[in-house]
């Protein structure tokens, strides 16, 4: 049976429930202004240390970064209207410098809808254990608030050896922004006009020597591929690539197989993931863009400002108008758009910078001959290869790389995934980096570069 609890009280999780090692925070609400889909209302966690605040800004888990503290916490997002989400937390494997986890809800643009939570009901925490699907704990917040925009709805911390909730149930003014201050999650000031509509009329938000308001406001950096720069920052730092400047490419395999992975996202998220690497690795920011399947296509590039749906819009859409000249999702044929990438950069764009190349595939690869002469001939030029498989299909030659002779320079790797959206960014990043520092060093003392 579920315990019921109230806004104060704390409550043994571990001990009062032998074995629990999974959890599922849900949280749920029910807006009860007449213009509910107006409202977009989301869920976040932190993950705290001693001090109370995070340690760094990936301790942020919400909707676009919603894997944290090693694996071990787990956002899950709904649409904004639908009234609940969840952070799914394995309590076993959470690293020991995380002492407490904090649940926050909040109301989006809420200041500019005027909007709070006095338009919100029915504000719940439940706690179910994540293997069997019981309800262990029911917390109702209530409905106090008035002109709040963010709730930090409870929390769990450790006690001695133990996991306990505390029902907490504080409302915030500032939304967001105000709780990332609170937890220690930087934020950054946005210049604004002097329009005094524009600017909270707050008393700290005036210079009181001037007594006229402050020109810049705080803004929670929200976008995926900030948080997804930090982390390639901290991989380029442990392979001693910070300064390294080179230009970053990415050629996607369209093939039929593939098909479901375009319909489900997955390789949007590969796309999210590689533009980060192209923000803080290229000369411009930009990430240069392929497609093949029996064919090949360049595609529009990539950077901060349009990477969000490209899928969608440079390529499924497009599909769908006829752009490509023919269908897409055929076969595979990877030599002619190895070819491509290679006049590119050697002919059509030459630079002193090195290329990073990264390069997908879903298997099927059968034209070993015509990959190796490629690679062999692009082995004299400043370009490196990162093949990732997906799946666990024929990739051929690419198993090899590590020991085909006739190149210049060791100038490809290869790895291959399950499932591309199973592994961290961090891993990934680890995988995708791990010999581009070498191929960096054997290429500039054979000339190379």
């Amino acid at each position: 049976m579920s315990v019921l609890v109230k806004k104060g009280q704390k409550i043994d999780i571990t001990k009062n429930f032998i074995g629990l090692q999974r959890i599922n925070v849900q949280m749920s609400w029910k807006v009860i202004d007449s213009n509910s889909t107006a409202f977009e209302i989301d869920t976040a966690s932190f993950l705290l240390g001693a001090s109370g605040k995070t340690a760094k800004d990936e301790d942020f888990i919400f909707y676009n970064n919603p894997v944290g503290g090693e694996n071990s916490v787990t956002h899950i997002s709904n649409s904004h209207n639908e009234g609940n989400e969840h952070i799914k937390i394995n309590l076993k494997t959470v690293p020991n410098e995380i002492e407490r986890v904090a649940f926050t809800i909040t109301i989006h643009n809420a200041e500019k809808k005027s909007q709070s939570f006095k338009q919100v009901s029915n504000v719940f925490v439940r706690i179910f254990n994540d293997e069997t699907g019981e309800e262990l704990l029911c917390y109702n917040i209530g409905e106090t608030f008035t002109v709040e925009t963010a709730i930090v709805a409870a929390e769990i911390y450790r006690y001695k050896g133990e996991w306990k909730f505390n029902a907490i149930g504080s409302g915030f003014i500032g939304g967001l922004a105000a709780l990332c201050k609170n937890f220690g999650i930087s934020v950054e000031e946005e210049n604004q006009s002097n329009n005094n509509d524009q600017l909270s009329n707050k008393k700290e938000d005036y210079n009181k020597e001037e007594n006229k308001p402050k020109q810049s406001q705080t803004k929670v950096n929200l976008s995926k591929i900030d948080i997804l720069k930090k982390k390639v920052e901290v991989v380029l730092e442990k392979k001693n690539l910070k300064g390294v400047i080179a230009r970053v490419a990415l050629v996607l395999d369209i093939s039929g197989s593939m098909y479901s992975c375009y319909k489900s996202g997955k390789v949007q998220n590969v796309v999210d993931r590689i533009a980060a690497v192209a923000s803080k690795f290229d000369d411009d920011g930009i990430l240069e863009m392929w497609m093949f399947d029996h064919r090949f296509n360049r595609l529009p590039q990539v950077n901060e400002n349009n990477y969000e749906n490209y899928i969608n819009r440079e390529i499924l859409n497009k599909y769908k108008q006829g752009i490509f000249g023919g269908k897409i999702f055929g076969s595979n044929d990877e030599p002619p758009v190895m070819k491509d990438v290679i006049k590119y950069y050697t002919e059509e764009n030459k630079s002193n910078y090195p290329s990073f190349i990264v390069f997908i595939s879903d298997g099927g690869v059968h034209k070993n001959r015509e990959i190796k002469e490629m690679i062999s001939t692009a082995s004299r030029y400043p370009l490196f290869w990162q093949f990732v498989g997906i799946g666990n299909s024929d990739y051929g030659i690419l198993k090899k790389l590590d020991t085909m002779s006739g190149r210049v320079v060791d100038n490809a790797n290869f790895f291959s995934l399950d499932d591309v959206d199973s592994i961290s960014d961090e891993e990934l990043y680890n995988k995708l980096l791990n010999e581009f520092p070498m191929w960096l060093k054997e290429a500039k003392n054979k000339g190379i570069l």
